[in-house]
């Protein structure tokens, strides 16, 4: 017999027994009353039809549904260990809360990691290490063509809209980069002013729904983009191409976490959800994107413009490339987002499977920028999880110049990976517009934490450096990073990932094989 049977003859049995009970004994009473609620709530299981393991287990199958929604927090409280959880296991989660806290961040009794399994990356030391001297290394982007080049930190605020975050979030993020001096990216949801208020450096993202500098039908408005981007506290403009979580895909604001004020802020109708176009209406070409860059780098009285990009196609990159070679246009900086970028909503199927991971893609830029010529024109920031300063120095040594973070910095900002970014039900007032949890992220303190986190990362980078002999960032080298491959054999990163002759895809005779298809695929007019 089935229990929801089980439970309709106790609904009826029950009540009946302890009525007849309460003339001989007192207390039946008291007992019904603590069962009529349960036996309500069973009824309601039985009739309804939504949940079948409620309507056969009706009051019993509801601590299906309670223990399911409490499973993220019992995987990583009580299951998972430091080095297994996903995306990012406690053990840097830990590292960065005690960096951003400015707890002590050392380590007893040895690595837990398992150095032998493949996989296993690592630095070498020299017998002659170097003192830290350069503690506050910079990078200049635009240095040459621009009018206002910057001068960025290693380490920097990877992209996040006001409306994907809180306000006070927004207010802590920029307030830690004031602070620490380093830049925040806005992300595509345009300019707030939670940005501007604590006059930290912005990166402006200009994303394909033009948010901020937008007509009403959608198309990007100069007038708009020239108003704000002149702005002091602007620094750069990024044009985003396709985002790591969701390459082909425009942002998603869902509805329930657009209020009036982003509306207003973004240009665009309440009462749905924001969805970013796939692609730009401004431009349809690598010569007319180009063509975009000199005009934004101009409306903005001379600031460094770049785009970012997930790498999906390897020929429509290349594309870009002969189009910077054909018209002498080139972007002050690249953005590489990696495809296993981290969002706060994403079609799974994007978020699992689409797009180029952020090491490849790295590797692939770094390398078509050389064998066209290009590098040192061009600045490569890399987007990913970057938690330590040895995440940082890694792909500093595959190729890129600066990195940025995002969800080292939200880890910073006091979130706990509860992956609820979507739900508007972030229970720490960080991915949220719901002001009673958002009140509850204290400015002030979350900001000095943000800047902790990001000194001690810088701090604990130039050890690395000094470590190794170098006297600074530009003589890191794919040849310092060791990975085990499998067993006793051990790579470098100058071994697993040689790098290709400067200029040679510009010569058909010295075209490597393994780039000969997608090189004369490439079209500069087209994609």
């Amino acid at each position: 017999m089935l229990i929801r049977q089980y439970f309709l003859i106790f609904a009826v049995s029950a009540p009946i027994l302890l009525l007849g009970l309460y003339t001989v004994w007192t207390p039946a009473v008291w007992i019904l009353l603590l069962l009529v609620p349960i036996i309500a709530l069973g009824i309601i299981d039985v009739l309804q039809t939504k949940q079948t393991i409620r309507r056969l287990y009706p009051v019993l199958g509801r601590f299906r549904y309670l223990l399911e929604s409490i499973r993220t927090e019992i995987q990583q409280y009580f299951v998972e260990s430091d080095t297994s959880g996903t995306p990012i296991p406690r053990e840097f989660r830990s590292l960065v809360y005690q960096r951003a806290k400015g707890d002590r961040d050392t380590r007893p009794f040895g690595t837990i990691f398992d150095v032998n399994r493949p996989g296993y990356e690592w630095m070498n030391h020299s017998l002659q290490p170097k003192h830290a001297h350069e503690l506050d290394p910079r990078v200049e982007f635009g240095a040459g063509r621009c009018a206002k080049p910057y001068m960025a930190s290693p380490l920097n605020i990877s992209a996040m809209s006001y409306g994907a975050l809180s306000k006070s979030a927004i207010r802590a993020l920029n307030k830690g980069a004031s602070i620490g001096g380093f830049s925040h990216n806005t992300g595509e949801g345009s300019l707030s002013p939670y940005h501007l208020e604590a006059g930290g450096d912005i990166v402006w993202q200009i994303g394909t729904g033009y948010f901020g500098c937008r007509t009403q039908d959608g198309n990007f408005d100069a007038e708009l983009f020239q108003k704000s981007a002149t702005l002091d506290v602007v620094k750069m403009i990024e044009i985003k191409l396709s985002q790591g979580a969701k390459p082909g895909h425009g942002g998603i604001l869902p509805a329930a976490k657009l209020t009036e004020e982003i509306a207003q802020i973004r240009l665009v109708p309440m009462g749905q959800d924001v969805v970013s176009p796939a692609g730009h209406s401004a431009f349809s070409t690598p010569l007319e994107l180009l063509d975009f860059v000199e005009q934004l780098r101009e409306l903005s009285g001379g600031k460094p413009v770049g785009f970012k990009l997930c790498i999906g196609r390897r020929d429509e990159f290349l594309a870009i490339c002969k189009a910077m070679k054909q018209t002498g246009k080139v972007p002050d900086f690249i953005t590489v987002d990696g495809g296993e970028g981290g969002t706060g909503a994403a079609p799974t199927e994007m978020t699992n499977s689409l797009g180029t991971p952020l090491r490849d893609a790295l590797i692939f830029v770094n390398q078509a920028l050389i064998g066209t010529g290009l590098r040192n024109q061009i600045r490569i920031i890399a987007s990913g999880k970057i938690l330590t300063a040895f995440h940082l120095l890694r792909v500093i040594a595959l190729g890129a110049d600066t990195a940025n973070s995002a969800r080292g910095m939200m880890l910073a900002l006091g979130c706990i990976q509860s992956r609820t970014c979507n739900t508007d039900h972030c229970p720490t007032g960080i991915a949220t517009q719901n002001p009673a949890r958002a009140k509850g992220l204290v400015v002030s303190d979350k900001a000095t934490r943000v800047a902790n986190f990001h000194r001690a990362t810088i701090a604990h980078l130039a050890e690395l450096i000094a470590a190794a002999g170098l006297d600074n960032l530009d003589q890191l080298e794919p040849r310092h990073i060791n990975h085990r491959v499998q067993g006793a054999t051990v790579k470098t990163y100058a071994q697993l990932y040689p790098v290709i002759e400067e200029g040679c895809l510009l010569n058909e005779m010295k075209i490597p094989d393994d780039w000969k298809d997608d090189w004369q695929s490439a079209q500069a007019d087209r994609w």
